[in-house]
């Protein structure tokens, strides 16, 4: 129908369809990528669109599983930062890891259903439908690992209230003041110990806190800091242990996520118990990694590191603009891409048709809208519109959940399977 003027509102609509599940492939979105396919060539691709290499994540996975047999660390994998399947359980079966680190009820479902046996809710559980659905899960599933953290007397109750004949295992979380969860003091440690010790539903298994709250920097004084706080987890497992209310003969000691492992890892492993110890640390990002804020603080990309991460995320746009000398406009923002920590790093450019990739090293990201990326470049750069921009991302936490699918691709940028998430 061709437009009437002045323009009318007719009121009608077509009749609705089911919505596109995959906004960077062409068509109906419907259907994942064929494998194959080469998604920087192809008619079957929309802009932008994320994409993970393969050879990067299976670095990733095998990396930190040399770590953490080296060092006689067991892995829970934290699973909230994609919360993919098909990467997940690679983390079992390729990563070596004993299981997945949840936050939420939600999580913990999601990952029972990617078909994870061991989860760690490393969290507080308090919410009554998670507690009763978890209790649940147990009981039908009783060779199902699960852990979940305590720091408080009221979460014992709430625990007790909702478990029915349920008995879960947990660890006592501890922090500092100013920090995020966590008990404050060993004397409310001992009392929320002594509450579990006498809760049948409840089985203390250990101590556990998160160091990357404390907002350190790699320096001196940053390392000192985790330091200390691992040494607070320590003496106040001693002092469990020494009043004897843990529930079992052998107690795990948690912490560790992407920034700090290796100085946990040291801690811990150094630690004198008088009940023998597992060290358990929660990496999540690591699988990702990126190259910003973890290409800058991850363990591996420190001066004198025997492993390396390698990043594995891209996000790909297309020119929209050049309306100024020194300024174009492509396809990807805040909908599409992380900017909590850094904005996009270019790292590539090809022509409309995917071909002659060059470097991007020299062009900048200045800002995000949510749906465009300001370019910064040199006025005779001969980007065109419709070109291809690939950037880096920084903080992989905050990019899967803008995406229900993501090609894995080979170096080629050919497509090797289907990365959906569940967000």
């Amino acid at each position: 129908m061709s437009i009437r003027f002045p323009l009318q509102a007719d009121g009608l609509l077509d009749a609705q369809q089911t919505a596109p599940r995959f906004k960077s492939v062409a068509g109906a979105g419907d259907a994942p990528l064929a494998i194959g396919t080469a998604v920087l060539s192809s008619d079957q691709v929309f802009s932008p669109l994320m994409i993970m290499k393969q050879s990067a994540l299976e670095n990733n996975l095998r990396q930190l599983a040399d770590f953490c047999r080296e060092n006689g660390v067991m892995l829970a994998a934290h699973g909230k930062t994609s919360m993919s399947p098909a990467i997940l359980r690679r983390a079992i079966t390729e990563g070596g890891a004993w299981g997945l680190g949840a936050a939420t009820p939600a999580q913990v479902r999601a990952l029972r259903q990617f078909g994870i046996r061991n989860v760690f809710l490393a969290n507080e559980l308090v919410d009554p439908a998670g507690i009763r659905w978890i209790a649940q899960w147990q009981r039908q599933h009783p060779d199902h690992g699960f852990l979940c953290y305590v720091d408080s007397l009221q979460g014992v109750n709430l625990l007790a209230q909702n478990l029915g004949d349920s008995q879960i295992s947990v660890l006592l979380e501890m922090s500092v003041s100013g920090g995020r969860t966590g008990c404050r003091s060993q004397q409310d440690a001992v009392a929320i110990a002594e509450a579990i010790a006498a809760c049948p539903a409840l089985k203390l298994v250990g101590v556990a806190g998160y160091e990357g709250a404390l907002g350190a920097n790699r320096d001196e004084s940053g390392i000192q800091r985790v330091k200390d706080y691992c040494q607070l987890m320590i003496a106040t497992a001693e002092l469990l242990a020494e009043k004897q209310l843990f529930g079992s003969d052998h107690i795990i000691l948690s912490a560790g996520g992407g920034a700090w492992f290796d100085v946990v890892t040291a801690c811990f492993t150094a630690a004198k118990l008088p009940l023998p110890m597992t060290p358990l640390i929660r990496s999540g990002a690591y699988m990702a990694h990126d190259s910003g804020l973890y290409a800058r603080i991850a363990p591996f990309a420190q001066p004198g590191a025997t492993h390396h991460f390698a990043a594995a995320l891209e996000i790909w746009g297309r020119v929209l603009s050049r309306p100024e000398p020194g300024l174009a406009f492509v396809d990807f923002g805040r909908r599409d891409v992380p900017f909590d920590q850094d904005l996009p790093n270019p790292l590539w450019v090809r022509n409309a048709d995917g071909s002659t990739p060059r470097t991007a090293t020299h062009l900048r990201i200045s800002d995000v809208n949510d749906q465009h990326a300001y370019l910064l470049l040199p006025e005779d750069e001969p980007l065109q519109v419709g070109d291809w921009v690939g950037c880096g991302i920084s903080h992989p936490c905050t990019a899967f959940d803008k995406w229900r699918y993501l090609p894995l691709v080979d170096d080629d940028y050919c497509v090797t399977d289907s990365l959906e998430t569940a967000f």
